[in-house]
């Protein structure tokens, strides 16, 4: 009972700080969204702008009230569940986050069923053939993909696949992805490629010290297997920080891979942003970093939840 009463107090003292922190960040982005010229009366006034119609439009959206008052009002609306009203369409703001929401959990799910075998399979070979060939062959190779931006990765890929092979779509212009899979392809090898190496990484290190323990020294001269000591004994022991890493990968992928959506026409919430920061849709990007900031709280309380689990000595440093 007193462990129980550990843990929810230390979840609890995590969420709290939490809210916190997405408080924070969401008064940093409507500070940092008053201070981009312009707003959206001027996105909706056209290309040659009156100042008078400007003024009108500023005035219908109660942009021409001060700010700090119309951030305490949206603030008010939130803690009734109320995320706004887009100052372009006049659309809920949780519109746009549930039209967003179907591609970025697509192409997230996609990518983790990617990377989580692979992560995991590179590591424990790695961790097999420690200072071989092969294991530094793989560490060069994973450290020259890690340095590549996604960007930079993403159009190389198009390119060679999409323009030059014509053997995968290079865009998802007007494609279901759930009906053409083959649209995802691309980006997920790019969301894959930098995760994919840290990961790795971390598996290959936690492997390599479980196995050097003593527990996995004694279940060897038990005589159990050697696959079967790697797998079930050595494994599990070394996920801690390979777990957590997973956990804030999700928390990115979630969040919207801005430059991924965008490269490749994904209309997901990242492009979503991108978006409503261009038409100065100041509700729609206070909403987004509401939702981006709780699924960074969820995550991490996620990644010390299984760092917890999976290597109990960290209840004592919590």
């Amino acid at each position: 009972m007193a462990r129980v009463t550990r843990h929810l107090h230390w979840a609890g003292r995590r969420l709290l700080l939490g809210t916190g922190q997405t408080a924070a960040v969401v008064l940093f982005v409507f500070v940092l969204t008053e201070a981009l010229p312009g707003d959206a009366a001027v996105t909706l006034a056209g290309d040659q702008p009156d100042p008078e119609r400007i003024a009108r439009i500023r005035a219908a959206l109660d942009l021409d009230r001060p700010a700090a008052e119309r951030f305490l009002d949206w603030a008010a609306g939130l803690l009734r569940g109320d995320l706004g009203t887009s100052l372009v369409s006049g659309r809920p703001v949780s519109g746009y986050l549930t039209g967003g929401l179907g591609p970025t959990v697509t192409l997230a799910c996609a990518t983790l069923l990617v990377l989580l075998p692979l992560s995991v399979a590179l590591g424990v070979l790695c961790a097999r053939r420690e200072g071989g060939p092969l294991d530094r062959t793989l560490s060069a190779l994973t450290l020259a993909v890690h340095s590549v931006p996604e960007f930079a990765l993403g159009v190389l890929l198009a390119t060679l696949f999409g323009a030059w092979l014509n053997w995968l779509p290079p865009t998802a212009v007007g494609a279901d992805p759930l009906a053409q899979p083959a649209v995802l392809a691309l980006p997920v090898l790019v969301l894959v490629s930098r995760p994919v190496c840290t990961i790795s990484r971390l598996v290959r290190a936690g492997m390599i010290d479980a196995m050097a323990s003593p527990y996995v020294a004694q279940a060897l001269r038990y005589g159990i297997g050697a696959a079967r000591v790697r797998w079930t004994h050595a494994l599990p022991g070394a996920l801690a920080p390979a777990a957590q890493q997973l956990a804030r990968t999700c928390d990115w992928l979630l969040s919207g891979v801005i430059v991924v959506e965008a490269l490749f026409v994904v209309p997901g919430l990242g492009t979503v942003l991108v978006d409503a920061v261009a038409s100065r849709d100041v509700p729609v990007v206070q909403g987004m970093a509401v939702v981006f900031g709780v699924v960074t709280v969820l995550a991490n309380l996620g990644a010390d939840l299984l760092a917890r689990r999976f290597a109990p000595r960290a209840e004592v440093a919590a």
